[in-house]
């Protein structure tokens, strides 16, 4: 999240291993933008088990205008210190961060 003098962005929250996919997107706030960065173990195609680190930018419809103003600023700043992190997803809406229909298919092109 970024810090509330709006200079620096700073970890909300850290996710336990234990975690699934569905958890880290209930964390997400309805009305507010959050980055993430998420291990995400899936099967490949060819039924390999394998997993990618993914950037997350959340940055609802329905946040007010200066947080998505302040995120999407600043989102390109921050994807550049994510070295080996390939794997960028932006997220309008819940829909788009539906694993099997939105995620897994942008994930596996990378696999």
């Amino acid at each position: 999240m970024i810090s509330k003098d709006k200079k620096y962005i700073v970890i909300e929250k850290q996710g336990d291993i234990t975690k699934s996919y569905d958890d880290f997107v209930a964390d997400l706030p309805e009305n507010d933008c959050r980055y993430g960065l998420i291990d995400l173990e899936f099967e490949t195609d060819d039924g390999r088990p394998t997993s990618k680190m993914v950037f997350i930018s959340w940055n609802p419809d329905t946040a007010s205008v200066r947080p998505k103003m302040l995120y999407s600023g600043s989102k390109e700043a921050l994807k550049s210190t994510l070295t080996g992190v390939g794997i960028h997803i932006n997220a309008t809406d819940y829909s788009e961060l539906d694993l099997e229909a939105s995620v897994l298919p942008v994930v596996k092109k990378f696999a």
